[in-house]
C-alpha cells in the first residue's frame, strides 16, 4: 500500500459561464462550466497528496460543518472561493434556519493543529468589488495576514517577478530562482510575528505563520491563469513549492 503525503480538502477554483450571442434580431444564449484548479490538483496528486475537490457550486451545501469533519484533513484551501458562499448555507438563507458558522469551524480547527492556505483571486481574501468579503471574520483571524475591506486587487498586467525574502525556510528551499511572474495580486498586510518569505516591492505575497497548535498561510497570487502566468505553471519549481507549502502546513518536513 503507498503511504500518502496527506489528505486535503480544497474548495473553490470553479465557475459557471454565461454567454449572450446576438445575431441580427435574433440572439440565443449560452452557458459554461470551467474548472481553473486541474494543473494545481495534478501537481499535487503527482506529489502524493489526497486532493478532494469541492467546486463552488456544491460547497454551500457541501463544505464541512464541524471541526470533526474537517479532522479528516491535513489541509485545507480556500482558493477563489468568497464568505458568502461559506456562510449561506441553503437551510440558512432559504430557510431561515440557525447554521454553523463555517468560517468559525475553520480558525477552530486551525487552533487545534490543522493546516490551512488562502490563494488569492479575484473571490479570495477581499478581492473584486470587496466580494471575497473575509475582512473581519474569523477566517482572518487564523491567517496570518490582515484583509482589507475593500477591493484588493493589484493588476500586474505588465508582470511582477516574487523576490524572496526567507531563503532558508523549508517551503523554500531548494526551488529554482528567479520566480517567474505573475500579473496580480491580492493586496494584504502582514501580521506582527510571522514570516514574509516573498514579497512583490513591498506587498507580502507569501506569509506563514502559526495559529494555535496549527499553521496557515496566505498565497497572494493565482494558482491558474489569469494571475498566475504560464510562465508560473510551467516553471520547474511549481508542483516542488506547493508539495512544499502543504508539508510544512501539515506539520512535517517538506
Amino acid at each position: 500500500m503507498t503511504r500518502t503525503r496527506g489528505r486535503v480538502l480544497l474548495a473553490g477554483e470553479t465557475w459557471l459561464t454565461y454567454g449572450i450571442h446576438q445575431k441580427g434580431f435574433s440572439a440565443y444564449t449560452t452557458g459554461g462550466y470551467e474548472v481553473g484548479s486541474n494543473e494545481f490538483v495534478a501537481a499535487l496528486q503527482d506529489r502524493g497528496w489526497d486532493v478532494d475537490h469541492i467546486p463552488n457550486h456544491l460547497a454551500t451545501e457541501a463544505f464541512p460543518t464541524s471541526v470533526a469533519e474537517l479532522d479528516g484533513y491535513d489541509v485545507v484551501i480556500l482558493s477563489d472561493i468568497g464568505a458568502d458562499t461559506l456562510l449561506l448555507h441553503p437551510d440558512t438563507f432559504v430557510r431561515g434556519e440557525r447554521t454553523p458558522n463555517r468560517l468559525t469551524v475553520i480558525d477552530e480547527w486551525v487552533r487545534s493543529g490543522g493546516g490551512f492556505l488562502m490563494i488569492g483571486g479575484y473571490m479570495s481574501f477581499a478581492g473584486f468589488e470587496g466580494k471575497g468579503r473575509y475582512h473581519a471574520t474569523p477566517v482572518q483571524d487564523c491567517l496570518p495576514v490582515e484583509i482589507h475591506g475593500y477591493d484588493d486587487r493589484a493588476e500586474r498586467p505588465e508582470g511582477v517577478h516574487p523576490q524572496t525574502k526567507v531563503s532558508d525556510h523549508p517551503v523554500l528551499g531548494g526551488l529554482p530562482e528567479p520566480w517567474p511572474y505573475f500579473l496580480g495580486y491580492n493586496r494584504l498586510t502582514a501580521k506582527p510575528g510571522v514570516s514574509v518569505l516573498l514579497a512583490v516591492e513591498g506587498d507580502p505575497f507569501l506569509v506563514v505563520g502559526q495559529r494555535g497548535s496549527g499553521r496557515s498561510a496566505a498565497f497572494a497570487s493565482d494558482c491558474s491563469p489569469h494571475w498566475g502566468s504560464p510562465d508560473f505553471m510551467a516553471w520547474d519549481g511549481y508542483a516542488a513549492f506547493w508539495d512544499q507549502l502543504l508539508g510544512w502546513l501539515a506539520g512535517r518536513d517538506a
